[in-house]
């Protein structure tokens, strides 16, 4: 069974800094997302890692402020989130088992965590 368990978020005020993290059991795999969703919006893709952190990804929004990375002894991720803004609020998730096509896709992927808030006050 595949268990994907996000935590790290919590509240911060602009320009803070916040990181999350996501521990799997039961996969091994070496492509993870980071998703997030915002209230009454869709869930959109933030960051994406895959051969060992060889090759990452990132949305526009977030380019230059994130960061993803994983451990290097087990199935964790991080997502490393500097100068936060407002518009970064939403529910953070994690995302592995990639069936093929864009990693910013969420039909893309098969197995999610249950999410981490993150909120960001102005």
């Amino acid at each position: 069974q595949v268990q994907l368990v996000e935590s790290g978020g919590g509240s911060v005020q602009a320009g803070g800094s916040l990181r999350v993290s996501c521990a799997a059991s039961g996969i091994s795999t070496t492509f993870w997302a980071w998703f997030r969703q915002a209230h009454g919006k869709e869930r959109e893709g933030v960051a994406a890692i895959r051969d060992g952190g060889e090759r990452t990804y990132y949305d526009d929004s977030v380019k230059g402020r994130f960061a993803i990375s994983r451990a290097k002894v087990n199935q964790t991720v991080f997502l490393q989130m500097n100068s936060l803004k407002p518009e970064d609020t939403a529910m953070y998730y994690c995302a592995a088992g990639w069936t093929g096509g864009s990693w910013s896709e969420s039909r893309a992927w098969s197995y999610w965590g249950q999410g981490t808030q993150v909120t960001v006050s102005s």
